[in-house]
């Protein structure tokens, strides 16, 4: 099935998936309205302002939003009437948060039902939020179906899980394979006509609930290989050798792919994704403990950390209480600017409760924080303790030597990204996973 040379497309949602997702078609030269709830987000997008640290071939994703503004190609709306009078294709990106580990189908139903109230015959919607396995024919179906359509017949409607990772979003929205389902034949194959105006790689067409399924495991099959390492990291630091130089080893078998260790998992991904397998689950009586224990190893990541700075304070006969501590990088992961669901602000808590004087510094992200400071300095001057969490670009030139000076006498340095130089410590004690 051919698709029109400009394709005219919705996207909803403009979070870290939605808005370059939402330029990544424009670029490509179709016409896309942007909806987003949040009318103050909305208004900066309209200014050409955005936080996002993505970049495409030499152009951060501000500078390619200001580009297809001025283009007149892409702009953004709260209203669905506005967008609904401008395309005839919708691809939700509306993201499912997880409470308490329940996940809240507020916001998904909330664009489901605003969408339903403009849905006109012969649309079609493509859903690529990650969802819990058969929700697409079983939850959203029906609710748009309120329009008085009938899904694969009157309007067509598809799942295609979305896999890019934050700061590859372009590259990966064009170059990564994807997986497709739609709820009929015809269905799949707009659905594919329009992934394929952005996507060069190999789409896969499947059952709906065999995709859903498979992008849950994909971020789940990561949460487990990383509660591996940690657990690893733990072994290695009492035998006394270094775990990045262990996990390199190990990968050099063409058949192992070990991850990394750090802080703990973040991010909106991994951790949410075993809390969408999870109630499936259980309506289907099937026990699927090995990964709940994998995200219990994770969740008790920071805990561990805290505990590593506090045992060597013990050995001096001293604790955390009212010492002062540097904590470098609050986002979720590496050159990141995403701070949601971040391990960082979870070694915060967990600092701050054992009274700790906690300073931390990100300059990615752009959140405020009572204990966000805004430069390196007023974080590491007099500290007692520095936990090096994220890497951010301001970090790869930091004269560590100087830096460690600035610091209290005799301080800690708990390092999880094995980023300060042993020779620069002078004489602090140099702790690592």
């Amino acid at each position: 099935m051919e698709f029109n040379a400009q394709p005219r497309v919705a996207v909803i949602g403009l979070g870290f998936i939605g808005l370059p997702l939402a330029l990544t078609y424009a670029m490509k030269g179709a016409k896309v309205v942007g909806v987003d709830v949040l009318e103050q987000h909305i208004e900066n997008i309209n200014r050409g302002v955005s936080h996002h640290l993505e970049f495409y071939e030499g152009k951060s994703l501000e500078e390619i939003l200001r580009e297809q503004l001025k283009e007149q190609r892409f702009t953004g709306t709260t209203s669905y009437k506005t967008a609904a009078s401008q395309v005839d294709t919708y691809i939700i990106t509306v993201g499912i948060p997880v409470e308490n580990g329940d996940a809240n189908l507020t916001y998904l139903r909330s664009a489901c039902e605003e969408l339903a109230t403009v849905l006109k015959q012969g649309d079609t919607v493509i859903v690529r939020s990650t969802v819990i396995p058969g929700s697409t024919e079983e939850f959203i179906a029906p609710i748009l179906e309120q329009s008085g359509l009938k899904a694969g017949e009157d309007f067509y409607l598809a799942y295609s899980s979305e896999r890019i990772a934050e700061g590859k979003a372009f590259e990966e929205f064009i170059h990564m394979p994807l997986a497709l389902g739609g709820v009929n034949e015809e269905s799949a194959q707009r659905a594919q006509s329009i992934l394929g105006f952005v996507t060069e790689a190999e789409i896969t067409v499947s059952e709906i609930k065999v995709v859903e399924t498979a992008k849950v495991i994909e971020n789940i099959q990561r949460d487990v290989n990383i509660a591996m390492v940690q657990q690893f990291a733990r072994f290695s630091e009492k035998l006394g050798i270094d775990t990045f130089e262990l996990i390199k080893v190990a990968n050099t078998h063409k058949r192992v792919n070990l991850l990394t260790p750090g802080p703990g998992v973040g991010g909106y991904c991994l951790p949410n994704a075993l809390y969408y397998l999870l109630p499936k689950a259980k309506e289907l009586g099937v026990d699927i403990g090995l990964l709940e224990l994998a995200r219990k190893i994770n969740d008790a990541v920071p805990q561990e950390l805290v505990d590593m700075v506090d045992n060597e304070l013990k050995k001096r006969g001293d604790s955390l209480l009212n010492k002062k501590v540097a904590v470098i990088g609050l986002a979720m992961k590496d050159f990141s600017n995403d701070d949601r669901i971040s391990p960082p602000h979870h070694v915060v808590e967990l600092l701050l409760e054992r009274g700790a004087i906690v300073k931390a510094y990100d300059p990615a992200v752009p959140s405020v924080y009572s204990y966000k400071v805004d430069d390196i300095q007023a974080a590491i001057d007099d500290a007692d303790v520095l936990i090096y969490l994220t890497v951010q670009e301001e970090f790869l030139d930091l004269d560590w030597k100087a830096l460690i000076k600035r610091m209290a006498e005799d301080p800690i340095l708990l390092d999880t990204k094995h980023r300060i130089p042993k020779t620069a410590s002078n004489g602090a004690t140099l702790l690592r996973i």
